[in-house]
């Protein structure tokens, strides 16, 4: 818990956690969570697109590989757990091994995804996709609001932009295992610290742009206008009603913004961004392909035009048959009652699923509060967490 402090004091704002990739606060991070490694007896390297990744070696050369981990880039005005939680457990079981003077058949890798959220480029996932192999040279090109190539960030970081490609895992994966917080109300509600994760929901992000034209905001008649802003503003609440109409869809418009952006000017141009999430592959394809057809009968009623570019698809991935029975009998052994749990949130498993089977751990969070400052977890939950990953690592090692 005092590292999870630690690493929220690694911020590039002084009075919220703000922790983009390949940022001075995320090598600040960075530089805490490999001094932990090394105490727990692990090598460590950070790879050519960023991610920290320290490694236990196992009871012989040549045996295969067990990742653990999660990420430490975060949102802005992020909580204090989602993602770093994930990581210090790892390290924490690590540790316990290395005080036990214990050694697994197998490797244990963890891996502190240098960006999972987006925050910087726009685009998720991009330290699992480097490590899984589908990490996409043309993002390289992207821009940040400051106008920063990403190539130039990660050079500038300690990578290399040009050799991502040589830090593909291609040994032998046992699988993937994630502790993370749940990010939602169900273990909460059950009374129960910790649940077993059989899924994560497939998620759709887009870039929906309407543009109209910019006027006067006291001399253009209201008849005439052509107001971009009105036009997202229809289309957030159509998508709400949408999703509300589907039990198995969440979507959500969690930015705008419009141009020119000043209180007398009707707004020529709205740019807003567009998430949508299902656990159902059809499900997800049909509703995100409605949502945009009302962005083009808004824009086509008002006159205006819409552009859509879509930023990333990702679609549901099931966790490991195995990797759930073997979290669930050490759920059951430290004493709790099982809750299977489908996660909303996308996670770097989706990506890691590419090359070994994954499985998740969630850990209950107070109200259900996620990417937000009043982000809670307990010691004594967080203390179960860690002791059903030992339990795991134990039963993993005799199967």
């Amino acid at each position: 818990m005092r590292r999870c402090d630690e690493l929220a004091s690694c911020s590039e704002e002084a009075e919220i956690i703000v922790r983009p990739f390949a940022s001075d606060a995320m090598r600040h991070a960075q530089s805490l969570a490999a001094e932990w490694m090394e105490l727990a007896g692990m090598s460590v390297r950070r790879d050519n697109v960023g991610n920290l990744r320290g490694r236990y070696e196992a009871q012989s050369a040549g045996a295969p590989t067990l990742f653990l981990g999660s990420h430490l880039d975060s949102v802005r005005d992020a909580g204090r757990y989602d993602g770093p939680l994930g990581v210090v457990v790892a390290i924490a079981a690590v540790q316990h091994l290395r005080d036990a003077s214990r050694r697994l058949p197998f490797a244990v890798e963890v891996l502190a995804f240098a960006d999972e959220e987006g925050l910087r480029y726009g685009s998720t996932y991009l330290g699992s996709r480097a490590v899984a192999g589908s990490f996409d040279r043309r993002d390289l090109e992207r821009l940040d609001a400051d106008g920063i190539l990403m190539r130039h960030a990660i050079r500038d970081f300690g990578g290399d932009p040009d050799r991502v490609a040589d830090d593909v895992f291609t040994g032998e994966a046992l699988g993937y295992v994630e502790v993370h917080i749940e990010q939602g109300p169900v273990l909460e509600a059950r009374g129960l610290p910790v649940g077993v994760v059989v899924g994560i929901a497939g998620q759709n992000r887009y870039t929906v742009a309407f543009t109209g034209q910019a006027g006067h905001a006291g001399t253009v008649p209201m008849s005439l206008r052509r107001d971009a802003l009105a036009a997202a503003a229809e289309f957030v609440l159509a998508v709400e009603a949408e999703a509300r109409a589907e039990p198995e869809v969440v979507a959500t418009v969690g930015k705008i913004l419009a141009h020119p952006g000043a209180t007398n000017v009707i707004a020529g141009r709205a740019v807003l961004a567009l998430d949508v999430r299902s656990g159902d592959r059809a499900t997800l394809l049909v509703a995100s392909r409605r949502m945009l057809n009302l962005a083009e009968e808004i824009a086509t009623g008002r006159k205006l035009t819409v552009q859509v570019t879509t930023d990333s698809r990702n679609e549901a991935v099931a966790c490991d048959d195995g990797l759930v029975r073997l979290i669930s009998r050490a759920i059951e052994a430290a004493g709790y009652t099982l809750a299977p749990l489908t996660s909303g949130a996308g996670h770097d498993g989706v990506e890691m699923s590419r090359i070994a089977p994954i499985g998740m751990l969630f850990v209950r969070c107070k109200g259900g509060i996620s990417h937000n400052p009043a982000e809670s977890v307990t010691v004594e939950d967080v203390g179960v967490a860690i002791d059903v990953l030992n339990r795991f690592l134990e039963l993993r090692a005799k199967k």
